[in-house]
């Protein structure tokens, strides 16, 4: 008797998104890791103002619908790196608490 499993598409392999999940578990707990992470993206973040004050001002300035979509961005980018920071301290402290 054939198993129930083969009709339906249900797969024995972690998906992608369970995949994504471990992945990103892993770079958080990892202090090392983590700060690598936070480097890269303060760099992009930094690229993307320097972009937007220097190489398309220009274009930027055309449009009051692109400066605020652009700088929006740059305002989202920022505040996602302030909160992964936070993340950061918070997790150093709970490190040095608990003795690791």
């Amino acid at each position: 008797m054939p198993r129930i499993t083969q009709y339906l598409c249900v797969s024995e392999t972690p998906s992608d998104w369970e995949s994504s999940k471990g992945i990103a578990k892993m770079i958080l707990r990892d202090r090392v890791a983590r700060r690598k992470y936070m480097g890269r993206f303060l760099g992009f973040t930094l690229l993307w103002m320097a972009m937007g004050l220097w190489v398309i001002d220009g274009w930027l300035g055309d449009s009051v619908l692109l400066f605020l979509i652009w700088w929006g961005f740059c305002a989202l980018l920022a505040m996602i790196l302030v909160i992964f920071a936070v993340y950061d301290a918070l997790s150093v402290i709970r490190d040095e608490r608990s003795g690791k």
